[in-house]
């Protein structure tokens, strides 16, 4: 999902804050493990070789913060990372019974997610998984070609993914995702509508069809930087674009959001939250969470997570609270990515405005369907096929432009 800017300077004089106490019950729960069995290239996200690494350590410190943080009666869970796939089955089982112990949540779970890589899940972890209450499985794919998959920094190979993908069916999962890059150097179009062929003959319930992005602070980034990879051009990122689109959607899987297909009834719920900017608490080092009004994230280190929390019951490493503005902003921002769209009535009423109060948004959204890249539909505001290849910089409008800059707390 897409993160949204913060100042790490803002914290309460006492570093504490509303997320520190226990969210209201029912509040989505994110987990963050941060190992993984190798770092992928393109990644930006916070994780670590497993080798070496204090796998239990991190589950019990874990089991800690949720003693402290973690919602009653989550309706979703969502095991990311990392790669939770990679935890010797006596771990998961100990994460989620403890999880379990603290929430509840195998009786109220409406969707209970785990990334997976291939190299990791077999048919007795995908049995585990399941025994465990988890119900739906991401498991990344990324290419079906090892050339590739070598360069992206991945360990496992093509026939991997798809004996994962067998592995969880024959264990009787019922939601599996596939994960997939597109609009990679030197990748043709021919080559990748043949993968995507492939993909759909396995009759996945849900596709995440990423194009590329050469995130900051990534290996990837730096040889970009170096000429050592070309990226694709616009015009044959759109091409990659409307292809994934237009195929994906033939074959009965519902572009809900950018970069995510569905068949009816398969979308991702712990997505879709973060998408409508509702609430969700995170644990784990680099988790973010956002409740009460306030947006906070632990410590990007494993090594001090460890610490904070073996001498501590908090690993915030900075917070900010929002005001009405940035929430309305933020709203519009995150729900312009689905297929649905926002609606102001109700982006006014999560941001906190009042039904007389006037809204900013609605200058910035009428501005951008004057120019045919939103649209009115059904009471939403959506992005037009003009806009959809824009989406980020049209849904960016409504940061800079609603929101006001922030200053810190207390």
């Amino acid at each position: 999902m897409p993160r949204p800017a913060r100042d790490p300077t803002t914290q309460a004089p006492d570093g504490t804050g509303p997320t520190d106490r226990r969210a209201p019950s029912g509040t989505p729960l994110y987990v963050h493990l941060p190992f993984c069995a190798a770092k992928c290239t393109y990644c930006d996200f916070f994780s670590v070789a497993s080798e070496g690494q204090d796998l239990a350590g991190m589950v019990e410190a874990i089991l800690i913060e949720a003693c402290v943080r973690a919602p009653q009666s989550p309706r979703t869970v969502f095991l990311g990372g990392g790669t939770p796939s990679l935890l010797p089955r006596p771990l998961l089982a100990r994460l989620l019974d403890g999880l379990q112990e603290q929430t509840g949540f195998r009786e109220t779970a409406v969707e209970v997610t785990a990334e997976c890589n291939p190299e990791s899940l077999d048919l007795s972890k995908a049995r585990c998984l399941l025994d465990l209450g988890v119900g739906r499985l991401s498991i990344g794919f990324q290419s079906l070609h090892d050339g590739v998959l070598q360069i992206l920094g991945r360990v496992h190979r093509a026939e991997d993914s798809f004996r994962a993908y067998q592995a969880a069916r024959q264990a009787g999962v019922a939601d599996v995702n596939v994960d997939l890059i597109y609009a990679l150097p030197g990748q043709e179009l021919a080559a990748w509508r043949g993968d995507l062929e492939r993909v759909l003959a396995l009759r996945p319930d849900h596709v995440a069809a990423y194009n590329l992005a050469f995130e900051e602070q990534t290996p990837f980034h730096r040889w970009l930087s170096q000429g050592r990879l070309a990226r694709l051009s616009e015009e044959r990122e759109l091409e990659f674009f409307w292809a994934t689109r237009e195929r994906l959607s033939v074959a009965g899987l519902d572009p809900y959001e950018i970069s995510n297909f569905s068949l009816y009834g398969h979308q991702c719920r712990h997505n879709i939250n973060y998408w409508e900017n509702g609430d969700y608490v995170g644990l784990g080092p680099s988790a973010v969470s956002f409740y009460a009004g306030e947006r906070r994230g632990n410590v990007r280190s494993v090594g001090e997570y460890l610490q904070r929390l073996g001498s501590d019951t908090s690993a915030a490493a900075w917070r900010e609270s929002l005001g009405v503005r940035q929430r309305l902003g933020e709203t519009w921002w995150l729900g312009l990515r689905t297929s649905r769209g926002v609606d102001p009535a109700q982006a006014r009423r999560r941001a906190g405005f009042s039904a007389s109060e006037p809204d900013p948004a609605l200058e910035v959204a009428e501005a951008l369907i004057e120019r045919g890249l939103l649209e009115w539909n059904q009471g939403h505001v959506r992005l037009t096929p003009q806009g959809l290849p824009v989406a980020d910089a049209v849904a960016s409008e409504f940061l800079g432009r609603v929101r006001p800059a922030q200053t810190p707390a207390g």
